[in-house]
């Protein structure tokens, strides 16, 4: 179809369809997320391969343990390789050699670790102190924003960079994944309400910006599946902020262009995720995929899947695996501890991961001890396993009714004081 010829009304659209399943799990549904490269069935773990890889696990490797869709990381593949390059790829699916369907975030997310050099943003104090020039400990300024967007210095090579929401999408879509996201301005709990609130409407009017900029690129892109977008919602750890940002994104219509979805973003406060997410969730349209951005510890999975999210990512299970931590339905335990160097025995004797089928703890303790680097690969072959079938198996226990009581059994043996450690 030429692009002269091509109107909205003639894409096929991101849809999502629940599954008709009422059991009473809170905001919690399945699902399934129809985009143009597969269905995802949801509630979902989508692994991050930031660079276009999962580190240390080919694609084949990703598909085999069962992942859905990857997430890669606009701001890193816009530094490196570039979105031209991807693009004349055919899209980051094909540049990695994975057919299933991709997921880009917006960059948004680096203004945050850039600006202040947080990075764990689930775990921040939020009754320490406020204040809008808050810094990590060690950490420089990299980040700078402003109403129009933001200026940042490469942390390759300290060239100097500018990203807006026009950019955002430019690149998103040279990158060709899935589903994307509006840019939007990652804030942290130690910012004042004043900030907060500030930056809550420069997210909106990115988000009206970003709307157009991904109808014109459509348009002129027609040649290339459908991109679906995703509106981001902030508010911090305030109720009014977060109900307010999921109504004004659920509102916005730009010449019959609005969110295909949401990503339910910014820093949060451990304690009070299933709270903050309701609030989100129970404002945002049912016929429409939530994403929990950089959420992937069980504890929290459960709770974000109890109050309405789809989607999950985080890069937690590939980077603690290559610390030799790795998950165990009797909790997380440390392969390099001295238990496992005789533990001839799989890592977890219920996994059905490759690894677990076809190793020992003892063996993998040694690649680690010995720094072979088949040891990551190994160690996060499990772990992404591990999370992905959790949350398979939550999704199957709101089909089956008994949600609940799989969230007990699971968390009350995980998290045990009987533990190993």
């Amino acid at each position: 179809m030429s692009s002269t010829s091509f109107t909205f009304s003639e894409t096929v659209s991101l849809e999502f369809r629940g599954t008709g399943v009422d059991k009473g799990v809170g905001l919690g549904r399945a699902g399934e997320i129809v985009t143009p490269h597969g269905v995802i069935a949801t509630p979902a773990f989508i692994p991050v391969g930031t660079k276009a890889t999962v580190k240390s696990v080919l694609p084949e490797s990703m598909k085999d343990l069962g992942a859905q869709a990857i997430l890669a990381n606009a701001y890193h593949l816009y530094l490196q390789p570039g979105p031209e390059i991807v693009d004349e790829a055919g899209g980051v699916g094909s540049f990695m050699n994975w057919s299933g369907p991709t997921f880009t975030d917006s960059g948004g997310f680096q203004v945050l670790s850039l600006g202040v050099g947080f990075k764990k943003v689930i775990a921040m104090d939020t009754e320490t102190f406020r204040s809008d020039e808050v810094i990590a400990e060690g950490k420089d300024r990299l980040a700078h924003v402003d109403d129009d967007g933001v200026t940042f210095k490469s942390h390759l090579d300290g060239q100097m960079h500018r990203f807006t929401p026009e950019v955002s999408m430019q690149v998103q879509h040279q990158l060709g994944a899935d589903i994307i996201f509006a840019f939007d301005e990652c804030t942290t709990l130690h910012n004042t309400r004043s900030y907060q609130e500030r930056s809550l409407e420069r997210t909106r009017l990115w988000a009206k910006r970003c709307l157009v900029e991904h109808g014109r690129l459509t348009m002129e892109r027609s040649h290339r599946p459908y991109q679906a977008l995703f509106g981001v919602l902030q508010g911090a750890q305030y109720e009014d902020l977060r109900r307010k940002a999921a109504q004004d994104l659920s509102a916005l219509d730009e010449d019959g262009i609005s969110f295909d979805g949401f990503g339910l973003g910014g820093a949060l406060n451990k304690a009070e995720l299933g709270t903050i997410v309701g609030w989100m969730t129970e404002e945002l349209p049912r016929n429409k995929p939530r994403h929990l951005l950089g959420i992937g510890e069980p504890d929290d999975l459960f709770t974000g899947v109890e109050n309405g999210a789809d989607t999950f990512d985080c890069v937690a299970p590939s980077r603690q695996a290559r610390t030799s931590a790795v998950f165990t339905e009797d909790g997380r335990v440390n392969l390099t501890n001295a238990r496992y160097a005789r533990a001839f025995n799989p890592i977890d004797a219920n996994c059905d991961c490759y690894t677990c089928a076809n190793y020992t703890a003892a063996y993998v303790s040694h690649l680690f001890r010995a720094k072979e680097m088949s040891a990551a690969t190994l160690a996060t072959i499990h772990n992404e396993r591990f999370i992905v079938r959790l949350v398979e198996r939550m999704r199957q226990s709101i089909i089956d009714g008994n949600f609940f009581e799989f969230k007990e059994d699971f968390l009350g043996r995980f998290y045990s004081a009987k533990s190993p450690a």
